[in-house]
């Protein structure tokens, strides 16, 4: 069989054909940039949740250092309260330590006749209360380190320093 085509129908088809293979070839760069648009697309996606549980792991271990860090500064903040009571208590010890430290090595005997009239803190105060109770200036020896002072009970005033914690 053979069949007679006209030239017009001919030129038809052939030009149906060329727009088709000319709309195909459109549709493959079409579906091409598409694929590679998708693709794209794909690896954002993957790259924006590979950032996401980036930052959420990031945004807990901050989380878990704050509460570390409110952890340790509720720890210095008791400590600092510790350190300022021992810093009062040292400041007490020492307050009682300087007085201590203050208070003489020597007292001094005010002697009368070789009795015990009184005893004071220093030496100027034992000659003041010798002085009030009448003696004269030069009525009163001192004790002597070189052994040349009279006995005591021959003389009307003496003052006679006792070093603390020993006997006289």
């Amino acid at each position: 069989m053979i069949r007679i085509v006209r030239t017009r129908t001919l030129n038809a088809l052939h030009t149906n054909l060329t727009e088709a293979q000319t709309a195909t070839s459109a549709a493959r760069e079409e579906a091409d940039q598409q694929r590679w648009a998708s693709e794209l697309a794909t690896d954002s996606a993957i790259r924006a949740e590979a950032a996401l549980e980036k930052l959420q792991t990031a945004g807990l271990q901050q989380a878990v250092d704050v509460a570390h860090l409110q952890g340790e500064l509720e720890t210095l903040r008791a400590q600092s309260l510790l350190d300022t009571e021992d810093r009062q208590a040292l400041r007490t010890l020492l307050r009682v330590a300087r007085k201590q430290a203050t208070r003489a090595a020597y007292v001094y005997v005010l002697l009368r006749f070789g009795e015990v009239h009184s005893v004071h803190t220093t030496r100027d105060e034992a000659e003041i209360a010798a002085e009030s109770e009448g003696a004269p200036r030069d009525g009163w020896v001192s004790h002597s380190t070189h052994g040349t002072t009279p006995a005591a009970a021959e003389t009307n005033w003496r003052i006679h320093p006792v070093k603390l914690g020993t006997t006289p």
